[in-house]
């Protein structure tokens, strides 16, 4: 597993264990939010945001997190080993994204110059996720990258079991710097 793409509803967890993998495979993160949104939450061209991602996977090795199917799945699913799905209750989805909300603290996948602020749309979004948007994501990831293995873990003990059967890290292996 040197290039593994992270998949799942706002709140997943999708950063998180894109972290956790980074720091026990010892590879570079790229969180697409922080190559996505400009200062404001402005969107940037199209292109210009597909050349941002083209360059963070350019690499050998990454974990990237992150949905953006219809603008990113061609370049990335093609190089990646693996897919995760985080199948998270969007209960548990729904509630993070508001305590995030609340707590407004910088986050590393946060873009730059994009504070937290209260959004319904996204909201919804959240909340629909898996009915309105999720079988989207899925048809995308069956048309681009149906040889990559997708691996679904459900919940906080699927994925302490996940990340507890990767090897540990060798002592002298030099830690990569988390990408964007």
């Amino acid at each position: 597993m040197q290039r593994i793409v992270i998949l799942g509803n706002g709140g997943s967890g999708k950063s998180t264990l894109a972290r956790a993998l980074g720091a026990r495979l010892k590879l570079p993160v790229v969180h697409l939010d922080r190559l996505f949104w400009e200062p404001n939450w402005a969107e940037p061209d199209a292109e210009q945001f597909r050349a941002r991602v083209r360059q963070a996977v350019a690499g050998d090795a990454w974990v990237c997190e992150g949905n953006y199917a219809r603008r990113t799945f061609d370049l990335r699913l093609p190089r990646a080993d693996l897919i995760i799905w985080l199948d998270t209750p969007r209960l548990t989805c729904f509630t993070r994204v508001v305590q995030r909300l609340l707590r407004n603290q910088p986050r590393p996948d946060r873009a730059d110059g994009c504070e937290e602020r209260f959004e319904l749309a996204f909201l919804k979004f959240v909340w629909t996720f898996d009915r309105g948007y999720r079988p989207g994501i899925e048809a995308v990831r069956e048309k681009v990258g149906p040889q990559v293995p997708t691996l679904h873990l459900r919940g906080k003990r699927e994925i302490k079991a996940f990340l507890d059967s990767l090897p540990e890290p060798r002592a002298d292996d030099a830690p990569l710097l988390n990408g964007v």
